[in-house]
C-alpha cells in the first residue's frame, strides 16, 4: 500500500469518526461514511477492489448492525474497525472472515483511543467555558475548532501509520496462520453477523410472534434463492397489510414495548 492510499483512507476515517463535525455533524460523518458498509466502498475505490471492499464492508456491518451509542458511550469503535480492518484484509489477500477477525479486535482497541482523546479534549471544553463567562465568542470558536485537532491526530495518525507500516506485517500474519486457525476464523466470521442481527431483532421486535416474520423471510430467501430486493418488496407488502388490519380494527390492537405497561384511565368502563 502506498503512502497516498494510506493517507486517503486515514482522512476518510477521521471524517467518519464519532464527534467530528465537518460532514453535517455526525449525520454525514459517524452515521454516514463512518459506517462499515460505506467505508468498504470507499476503501475499495482507493485500493482498486470495489467488490472486495463492499463484501468486507457488508460482513463487518452485520456484526455492528445492532449497536447503539447510549449516552455517548461507545461500545465498540466500528469506524476504526472498518477503516483499518477492511483494508488490511484486502491487501493481505484475506476474505470477509479475515476482515471480521480484524474488525472485532480493532473495535475494542478503538474504544481505548476514543476515550483517551475525549479525556484530552476536556481541556478545550473548560477553556470554552472560561471565555463564555466573558462572552468572548472568538475564543469560544477557537476552542471548538482546536477540539477537533486531537481526534484528527488520533484517527488520521493511527489509521495512516497502521496501514502504511503494518500492511506487510498483516500479510505475514495471514501467511503464517495455520489451517486450523483459519477455520476457526471462518466459523467466527459466520457466527458474529448472526449475533449482530440477534441484537437488532431484540431491539425492534415488540411481540414474540413477530419473530415468525423474520423466520419466514429467511426461509423463502434461502429456499427460493430470491434476491434481497424481492424479499424487501414482500416485506413491505406484509407490513402494509399488517398496518391496514390494525386500522380496520379501529386501533383496538395496541403495540407496546415488552417493558412498557398500558395505562388504563380511571374512568374506564369495563364491559362484561
Amino acid at each position: 500500500m502506498t503512502l497516498l492510499q494510506a493517507a486517503l483512507i486515514g482522512i476518510f476515517a477521521y471524517l467518519g469518526r464519532n464527534q467530528v463535525p465537518w460532514l453535517f455533524g455526525t449525520t454525514g460523518g459517524f452515521y454516514g461514511i463512518g459506517r462499515p458498509l460505506v467505508a468498504g466502498l470507499i476503501v475499495g475505490l482507493i485500493l482498486g477492489d470495489v467488490k472486495g471492499g463492499v463484501l468486507c464492508g457488508v460482513a463487518v456491518q452485520a456484526i455492528f448492525i445492532g449497536q447503539i451509542v447510549p449516552g455517548g458511550a461507545l461500545p465498540s469503535d466500528l469506524n476504526l474497525a472498518a477503516y483499518v480492518g477492511i483494508p488490511l484484509a484486502l491487501i493481505s489477500g484475506g476474505d470477509t472472515n479475515t476482515a471480521v477477525a480484524f474488525a472485532v479486535t480493532l473495535g475494542a482497541i478503538g474504544v481505548l483511543f476514543h476515550n483517551l482523546s475525549m479525556t484530552l479534549n476536556s481541556f478545550w471544553v473548560h477553556r470554552a467555558d472560561k471565555y463564555a463567562l466573558n462572552a468572548d465568542t472568538r475564543q469560544i470558536k477557537i476552542s471548538n475548532i482546536c477540539g477537533t485537532l486531537i481526534p484528527f491526530v488520533e484517527r488520521f495518525g493511527i489509521v495512516t501509520c497502521t496501514l502504511y507500516f503494518g500492511s506487510e506485517f498483516a500479510q505475514d500474519i495471514i501467511a503464517a496462520m495455520p489451517e486450523s486457525l483459519t477455520k476457526v476464523l471462518g466459523v467466527a466470521g459466520s457466527l458474529l453477523p448472526a449475533l449482530g442481527f440477534a441484537i437488532l431483532l431484540n431491539q425492534v421486535i415488540n411481540q414474540k410472534w413477530q419473530v415468525l416474520l423474520f423466520v419466514f423471510g429467511w426461509a423463502i430467501m434461502s429456499s427460493f434463492e430470491m434476491t434481497t430486493t424481492t424479499v424487501l418488496v414482500i416485506a413491505i407488502a406484509i407490513s402494509a397489510l399488517y398496518v391496514k388490519s390494525i386500522y380496520e380494527n379501529n386501533g383496538k390492537e395496541v403495540i407496546l414495548s415488552p417493558n412498557v405497561e398500558e395505562e388504563i384511565p380511571e374512568d374506564y368502563n369495563y364491559e362484561e
